[in-house]
């Protein structure tokens, strides 16, 4: 059974940057797609980045492109989220999700897409 942990949270000033993990076990992460989530208080759950199984096809958010971005080493079965430039609207519990991967070079960023969730890890930008 597949199972994700997020890790890598804190607390950073604006204009810092973090870089998150998703760490899987139990099975390979070589089928999957990875997307990362997140979800501000009274908002709902939106989709940051997603990369594919193969690493061939990546997609962002419009509110992170340039900003932030995606890796994955399948060895490791860890997924990465660089976060650069960061601002206070970037406050949320991100989340990594797996799907199974059926596009080489294409991800959806939609929950539907995803069904092992990780249980979060809090980002708080605030100076």
């Amino acid at each position: 059974q597949l199972q994700l942990v997020e890790s890598g949270g804190g607390l950073v000033q604006p204009g810092g940057s973090l870089r998150l993990s998703c760490a899987a076990s139990g099975v390979t992460l070589d089928h999957y797609n990875i997307g990362w989530f997140r979800q501000a208080p009274g908002k709902e759950r939106e989709g940051v980045s997603c990369i594919t199984s193969s690493s061939m096809g990546t997609n962002y958010a419009d509110s992170v492109k340039g900003r932030f971005a995606i890796s994955r080493d399948n060895a490791k079965k860890t997924v990465y989220l660089r976060m650069n430039s960061l601002t206070p609207e970037d406050t949320a519990i991100y989340y990594c999700a797996a799907g199974r991967s059926y596009a080489f070079d294409f991800c959806a960023r939609t929950t539907v897409a995803y069904n092992s969730w990780g249980q979060g890890t809090q980002v708080t930008v605030s100076s």
